[in-house]
């Protein structure tokens, strides 16, 4: 197939290809300098008295080298949820386009779009959990700005066939953004490499969860120079703060350790897989690709609190589309793993006298 081009002009929404966008004092000055008098910041020296690079340069260095990605192709944010956010307002026209969702999914493609006033249409995963690629393509028109796929996907843990996501790719009227936040436990499986050769795509990934850092909120989005330069048009001037920025960039020296945390968090999931099998008042064990398993049980209700008075913590699923008694329970440590296996034999044994 050939490369899609993209129209801007009609998938930007048109305030937006006018914009102005903010010109702030460290993004008008680029260099050095002894006397800094052009940010009206406090003068005196407290290691924190400047404001940060607005485009977070030397931190999207370190991650081009690693992740193989130009730097004009990185945008960084706060969290992930920062660039759903704003693609939905790059791309979207309250009362007049939608984006696609496709449950059971991350809940912040929604809340998003919800909160920008722009309708979502539903189209749910297929009982396997894999896309519905015809229902999406038939249902998608001119003002289907936006399709946001979860790969692997959360709730349920499974990778999205990858030959489904290409030939959306290639046919989606708008923009397809692939969140890759569990990418990292299902091995060689990122569109990364291939990001060049679709332009409509925005690929998300995050800090959160191989690289165990959640509480710094740090998110990525990569995607085409064009696509990039409207998000840094509608972005805060600063939107990272220099404490994640230095943070990230020294975590970034320990690739091996991240690896190896991964590679101990898929056995652990290999294993917690195995037992769950064993258990009869679990009636399905959900494929996972990433590091939590979706186990579907006769009482979800039941077991999730009776896991909470046992001090552990899951998440109730259930309520989600085709994810009926479904909770999601997060790889722990080996501790953490098998205190909630022996809190499930528990409830096993519970049950058996009921």
């Amino acid at each position: 197939m050939l490369l899609k081009k993209l129209d801007f002009n009609r998938l930007v929404r048109a305030n937006i290809l006018k914009l102005t966008p903010y010109s702030s004092a460290r993004g008008e000055f680029k260099g050095s300098a002894s006397v800094f008098l052009d940010a009206n910041e406090n003068p005196f020296d407290s290691g924190y008295n400047r404001y940060p690079d607005p485009l977070q340069l030397t931190l999207k260095d370190k991650i081009s080298a690693l992740w193989h990605v130009p730097v004009p192709s990185v945008f960084l944010g706060n969290g992930s949820d920062e660039p759903i956010d704003l693609l939905v307002r790059l791309f979207c026209e309250p009362g007049l386009d939608h984006i696609i969702i496709t449950p059971p999914t991350y809940g912040m493609y929604r809340v998003a779009a919800d909160i920008a006033g722009v309708e979502v249409k539903e189209i749910n995963l297929r009982a396997d959990f894999q896309l519905p690629v015809k229902d999406i393509l038939e249902q998608a028109n001119e003002h289907s700005k936006i399709l946001f796929l979860c790969s692997p996907n959360n709730p349920t843990g499974n990778l999205l066939n990858k030959e489904d996501i290409i030939q959306i790719i290639h046919l989606f009227p708008g923009i397809v953004v692939l969140d890759e936040a569990y990418t990292d436990f299902a091995e060689n499986t990122s569109f990364l490499p291939e990001l060049s050769n679709f332009p409509n795509l925005v690929i998300l990934q995050t800090f959160s969860k191989a690289w165990g850092l959640a509480a710094i909120r740090l998110g990525m989005a990569f995607a085409s120079m064009e696509i990039i330069d409207l998000l840094n048009k509608i972005k805060s001037p600063y939107n990272l703060n220099i404490l994640t920025i230095d943070f990230v960039l020294r975590q970034l020296d320990f690739l091996k350790e991240k690896n190896d945390s991964v590679d101990i968090l898929i056995k652990e999931r290999h294993l917690l897989i195995e037992h769950f099998k064993s258990f009869t008042f679990i009636n399905k064990v959900n494929r996972s690709d990433a590091n939590f398993i979706l186990i579907q049980v006769d009482d979800a209700d039941g077991l999730y609190q009776f896991l909470v008075s046992k001090g552990i913590i899951v998440r109730n699923r259930s309520n989600m589309p085709l994810c009926e008694g479904g909770l999601r329970i997060t790889v722990g440590t080996t501790l953490e793993n098998n205190n909630l296996l022996a809190s499930m034999s528990e409830w096993a044994s519970l049950k058996s006298l009921s």
